[in-house]
């Protein structure tokens, strides 16, 4: 896929900080209480806007958010430990699955159905480096060990990975239907 313009990326860039907005910032209300999208940006950023200085700008937004979200809406700081310093590292895998994948990808099905896949490697790497930083650096269980950390990730890794799945597959699902529409030829028109 060729690189976007400049107003598609600003563009893309913009929507992409308010979905991560919307559903990481938890304060908006149940009515737009929709599962983190975070993951699923990353690895979407990678694919379409690949730069590295907008990877930082995300990533210096998802703290900004986190942040607002512990110190003024008095959300809860059980994530926010020594941990926290391997977000980037579990974001990283995300941006540069999709950044490997978007010379690859095309608008056929199978194009797109492998980026799918890498999404969910992707997404699974990222899930382990963030769960198991928590769980061995945070602090949280007093007496960590091997079997607690792989029961954990198997409760809480499928959930992680599905909902960056589900905003993955509709948004490889918006980019198949629009290269689609883009190749109809135009309708011709005749003078009555």
């Amino acid at each position: 896929m060729k690189a976007l313009s400049r107003n598609t990326s600003i563009n893309l860039f913009v929507t992409l900080a308010v979905v991560m907005v919307a559903t990481r910032f938890h304060h908006l209300g149940s009515l737009l209480h929709l599962p983190d999208a975070s993951m699923a940006v990353f690895f979407l950023g990678g694919l379409y806007l690949r730069k590295h200085g907008q990877f930082a700008l995300m990533l210096g937004l998802a703290v900004a958010v986190d942040w607002a979200s512990v110190g003024y809406a008095g959300n809860s700081d059980f994530c926010i430990t020594a941990a926290y310093a391997f977000l980037p590292a579990a974001y990283a895998a995300l941006w540069y699955a999709g950044r490997w994948y978007a010379g690859r990808l095309q608008a056929s099905s199978a194009s797109l159905l492998l980026a799918f896949g890498v999404a969910a490697l992707a997404a699974a790497a990222s899930f382990v480096i963030s769960n198991g930083s928590f769980y061995w650096l945070g602090g949280r269980y007093p007496e960590p060990h091997f079997s607690e950390y792989v029961a954990r990730l198997w409760q809480w890794g499928p959930l992680f990975v599905r909902t960056t799945l589900t905003y993955v597959a509709v948004a490889l699902a918006i980019h198949g239907v629009q290269a689609r529409l883009s190749r109809r030829p135009a309708a011709t028109t005749t003078g009555v």
